[in-house]
């Protein structure tokens, strides 16, 4: 069963140089078991390390691109060789990008990395010298186009002393009240808007192939969930919203990079594996059965409701029973098919409550399913 997207989008480059997924909602709807075989899209690393807190037997990472498991395989060298400030140096947070001896100091971390890295990714991160320099969260195209946003349509609308209060979070009362008397202006709504439209969003943002079997309105529903963010969730906790609006974590760390996760990921690394593939070509190599977990972020975007039928019926043979999958609907609606109640269980309560907590937040679902 071949893969879909992989004949209609680059995969050559960083996309994502972070997981904007939240790995807190993730662990608790998945639920991994000590001794569990997981299955995870790669994507930058961050959330399939975070699964390895958990105790799993495996954890077996699949991505379609060679760069995005550079940034995986670099994560996981930081994590043999460094400690936990300076993996966050390393990632780019304390930010300091145009310090010149922050630079330095960046390159001598990446350094002693570099031997536990395969020739290959030596080369690749050589030949980026800069993305070290500046942090390797900045470098991906989706953390550039948030830092244009950042840079040049932000100002235009908010002073930073605006954002600094909006992150400071408060009370519901006082963020609602923030968010409505002085927030959500014309110039917001109408920027922003313009900035995450599905033409803007598809070409310096994302991939415009992404948006195939997008029917929604893109922008008014990212702004909808934005609302949600800035208002019913606290913008003090919420590290992904404080990189968008500041370039790096303030008060707030991803799951991945707390300091209370570093050593239970740094012990269990030996059970991480990661392959170049497809998830159809990897399911295709093993035995029915055989995967507890599957973190499948948000994969089913970008493929045909048939595609995503067939490829739902081929993780469910490789599944074991009492298994769990876990996903997001950014802009594409898929979910288990009622038909098939008897194979797998849309375990809907539980994913509504998780995604209503969701602080990587311009998702519009998540799913938690349940093999039979």
């Amino acid at each position: 069963m071949p893969s879909e997207i992989a004949t209609r989008a680059e995969f050559s480059y960083i996309r994502y140089a972070q997981c904007w997924e939240d790995a807190d909602i993730l662990l608790e709807g998945l639920d991994i078991q000590p001794g569990d075989t997981c299955l995870s899209i790669a994507s930058a690393g961050d959330n399939t390390l975070a699964m390895l807190t958990r105790s799993p037997s495996r954890v077996i990472a699949l991505d379609l691109s060679p760069a995005q498991l550079a940034c995986l395989e670099l994560r996981v060298a930081a994590y043999r060789e460094l400690t936990h400030p300076e993996l966050l140096y390393l990632i780019g947070s304390p930010k300091d990008s145009n310090n010149a001896t922050i630079q330095q100091y960046r390159q001598s971390l990446y350094q002693r990395c570099r031997p536990n890295l395969s020739a290959a990714v030596q080369n690749f991160w050589d030949d980026r010298p800069k993305p070290i320099e500046q942090g390797i969260g900045n470098a991906g195209k989706f953390e550039r186009y948030f830092q244009l946003f950042r840079d040049r349509i932000l100002p235009l609308i908010h002073r930073r002393s605006r954002v600094e209060e909006l992150l400071a979070g408060g009370s519901l009362e006082q963020r609602q009240l923030f968010y409505n008397k002085r927030w959500n202006t014309m110039g917001w709504r109408l920027l922003f808007r313009l900035f995450f439209s599905r033409w803007f969003m598809g070409n310096f943002g994302r991939d415009p192939s992404f948006f195939k079997y997008v029917e929604s309105n893109v922008a008014e529903q990212i702004a909808q969930r934005t609302a949600y963010a800035l208002t019913q969730l606290n913008p003090s906790d919420n590290p992904y919203l404080q990189w968008i609006l500041t370039g790096h974590y303030t008060t707030a760390l991803p799951y991945s990079l707390r300091p209370e996760n570093f050593e239970k990921i740094r012990d269990n690394l030996d059970r991480l594996e990661w392959h170049c593939s497809s998830v159809e070509a990897f399911l295709d190599s093993v035995e029915d059965n055989y995967i507890d977990r599957y973190n499948l972020s948000d994969m089913f975007e970008y493929m045909s409701l048939e595609t995503y039928r067939q490829l739902l019926e081929k993780l469910i043979q490789k599944g074991r029973s009492g298994g769990r999958l876990a996903y997001w609907n950014m802009l594409v609606p898929r979910s288990c098919p009622e038909e098939w109640c008897d194979r797998i269980k849309s375990l809907t309560d539980l994913a509504t409550n998780l995604h209503g907590q969701d602080k990587a937040f311009f998702y519009s679902s998540f799913h938690v399913e349940a093999l039979i």
